[in-house]
């Protein structure tokens, strides 16, 4: 095979906006240097093949019948088939996967793949699709063919995000602008290690909870109020204080760092790593440690679970010249506590999805 070309899509961290984005809410991701990368070329047997690279696995479907494998293959899949229902392809193709992105970290490796995929299809039928058009497609394959009920923001990052810059992002109306990043300042991501089997089922329980919420309260969880919250019965009340509380902020976090306030942002983390572990209870024992234990380290502005929480990454806000200490120290402090060695990544911000020029 000839002609093949290869497009990148970044992993995520969420800032803050944490389960806002599928109740119509705001969020504030960054995109990371940790990329899929997917290398395709058109074939002429009449088939979708692609081998991940890291997995050492190969996955084909006959283009007019995919079927679920119930494994990483089914986001590509789901990716396919939602672009030929928009009128694209379908395309017979081989494609290559490889990425850095770590899988259950919290990083969204998922969207980034979905993202990868959707750019090397489009280009190999010709189609011009516009950011939020492959964004959208991307999160009604994972809901609809992978069957997570996910929002729209890591797919929206992975095409949008900007070097050195956050994300403002409103799921409702798909408005968007940018954020510089503090100067003087990394994003610390902290892997605990630990993959909840049960993350799937509680993540779509929360998104059951909080439609039940809405349809209590008559509208989105977007436009209601605290006091509204109070009157609903749990655990409705609690997811829905989470999401209210979590939106402002959002735009709390967005005011202190556009004023250059560490002070408030790194209280803001903090709040909302609270909110996450008691009202919206996706936090777990690992993920409370490492947030505890960040708090007293030199240099530390702020840290957080991220993700969808039960395990996974939790995100730091570290000055950069103390990134070093914080790495030994917290590395350390987890290890003697569960006797696991967590993997940590100090991210330099990276741009959007694209296609990677030689």
């Amino acid at each position: 095979m000839s002609g093949r070309r290869t497009f990148r899509a970044p992993g995520r961290v969420n800032l803050i906006g944490e389960h806002t984005d599928y109740n119509q809410g705001f969020v504030l991701p960054a995109a990371l240097a940790l990329e899929c990368r997917v290398s395709a070329a058109r074939t002429s047997d009449n088939r979708l093949t692609v081998r991940s690279l890291n997995l050492k696995e190969e996955r084909s479907w006959p283009l007019d019948e995919f079927a679920r494998h119930q494994d990483w293959s089914d986001y590509v899949a789901g990716v396919a088939l939602e672009l030929i229902e928009m009128g694209v392809g379908p395309v017979a193709a081989d494609l290559e996967i490889e990425s850095t992105i770590p899988i259950g970290a919290g990083l969204s490796s998922s969207a980034a793949l979905e993202v990868a995929v959707a750019l090397a299809l489009c280009a190999l039928d010709g189609a011009r699709l516009d950011p939020v058009e492959i964004a959208e497609a991307c999160q009604r394959a994972e809901s609809n063919f992978v069957g997570l009920k996910c929002g729209i923001m890591d797919q929206m990052i992975a095409l949008l995000g900007r070097r050195d810059h956050a994300l403002w992002l409103d799921c409702e109306t798909l408005n968007y602008h940018t954020v510089p990043l503090p100067p003087g300042c990394a994003l610390v991501m902290v892997n605990s290690m630990v993959k909840r089997e049960l993350a799937s089922s509680e993540y779509n329980r929360r998104h059951q909870e909080c439609d039940s919420a809405a349809a209590h309260l008559g509208h989105s969880l977007r436009e209601a109020t605290l006091a509204e919250c109070e009157k609903l019965p749990d655990p409705e009340r609690r997811r829905a204080r989470h999401v209210v509380s979590e939106n402002a902020r959002v735009e709390q976090f967005v005011a202190a760092c556009r004023a250059g306030d560490l002070t408030t942002a790194g209280r803001l983390l903090y709040a909302s790593h609270a909110s996450l572990r008691d009202d919206y209870e996706v936090s777990c024992p690992e993920l409370d440690f490492l947030v505890e234990a960040a708090r007293p380290i030199e240099g530390v502005i702020g840290a957080r679970l991220t993700g969808g929480g039960f395990g996974g990454s939790t995100v730091n806000l570290v000055r950069s010249a103390a990134v070093p200490e914080f790495q030994t120290r917290i590395s350390t402090a987890y290890r003697e506590h569960f006797g696991v060695e967590p993997a940590i990544y100090a991210c330099a911000t990276a741009d959007g999805a694209g296609e990677v020029v030689a």
